[in-house]
């Protein structure tokens, strides 16, 4: 979703007219973690409002960003959330008839929306993604690949920078 509750979603912000920056990056970093908590809220309100917890709508939103159906290991890395929150959203969802998980290849599992499930999806998450549809879709061309040009500048740097992480002792 993967604008929902993506840490990167805020992360290629530029700062706001009247933010001062004067070579302050940890002011600045300051600033964008408050925009992806802030973020992060506003999905959490959504989610509540639909009566839902966070992961069964970060489960809902994969599924129907993905058409219905998404490999379970998929949910797991675009959402960041631990197996265990996953598979316990995943459980509720399935006993209220909104997914099916089915075995592919014998060894993964694949989540598919049931009949219900999709009309249920699509009422919630199908809204989320509209809504976030609707919002890019105000932005100019120059806007949206500034937006994704810096947001995976900054991935690239924070996976170099992992990489050093993983080498220094802790």
């Amino acid at each position: 979703m993967i604008s929902y509750y993506n840490a990167l979603h805020c992360a290629a912000a530029i700062a706001e007219e009247g933010f001062v920056l004067n070579g302050n990056v940890t002011q600045f970093n300051r600033r964008v973690n408050y925009l992806i908590e802030e973020t992060d809220a506003v999905y959490r309100e959504i989610a509540a409002g639909f009566g839902l917890s966070d992961s069964a709508m970060l489960i809902l939103y994969a599924l129907q960003d993905a058409g219905g159906q998404i490999p379970l290991t998929a949910i797991y890395r675009q959402t960041g959330a631990s197996k265990q929150t996953i598979n316990s959203a995943l459980r509720k969802l399935e006993a209220d008839g909104n997914v099916s998980l089915r075995m592919v290849d014998g060894k993964s599992k694949l989540v598919c929306l049931t009949q219900p499930g999709r009309v249920f999806a699509a009422r919630t998450a199908g809204r989320v993604l509209a809504v976030e549809n609707e919002i890019y879709a105000a932005w100019d061309e120059d806007e949206l690949r500034t937006y994704l040009r810096l947001t995976e500048k900054y991935l690239a740097a924070l996976r170099e920078k992992q990489k050093e992480l993983r080498e220094q002792p802790v």
